[in-house]
């Protein structure tokens, strides 16, 4: 996988847009409109290409904003580099995690790190259903917790 990383400011955000056809010719353009124009009041992103026959991450292409201060960039780079890895959703049921909104989590959790653990155990296979995925997914959470999850 290849993972682009780049902290912007607003003027560099708008020209960014020839860089990231370069590095993702097949980004669609919903996708580039979305990082050209992020809102002020996105702090990062990230969007990924997959490989429609592997089901792998084959680009990842994350933006922070230069203007905000250190601590919200280094939340930034923890959450767009974790959800370019494969974990790409926040939910309210994810807790305590940076994946929930809901809580104030700047940096990952133990439990984000167990998540990471998951996603790449060699058992689990791009591609795999979640009737294939859920036994070892359970099995792998038990053995990170140490007990029933």
């Amino acid at each position: 996988m290849n993972f682009h990383l780049h902290i912007l400011n607003t003027d560099e955000i708008k020209a960014i847009g020839p860089t990231v056809r370069r590095t993702d010719p097949s980004i669609g353009e919903a996708e580039l409109d979305s990082i050209i124009n992020m809102p002020e009041s996105t702090y990062c992103q990230v969007t990924t290409s997959i490989d429609d026959s592997t089901s792998l991450i084959e680009r990842a292409f994350a933006v922070v904003r230069a203007e905000h201060p250190d601590l919200l960039h280094l939340s930034c780079l923890h959450e767009e580099i974790t959800q370019g890895l494969g974990l790409p959703n926040d939910s309210p049921q994810a807790r305590p995690s940076i994946f929930n909104d809901d809580q104030e989590f700047a940096l990952l959790t133990p439990m984000d790190e167990m998540m990471l653990k998951m996603l790449y155990d060699k058992r689990l296979t791009p591609g795999m259903t979640l009737a294939e995925a859920r036994p070892i997914i359970d099995q792998l959470a038990e053995s990170l917790v140490g007990g029933d999850s």
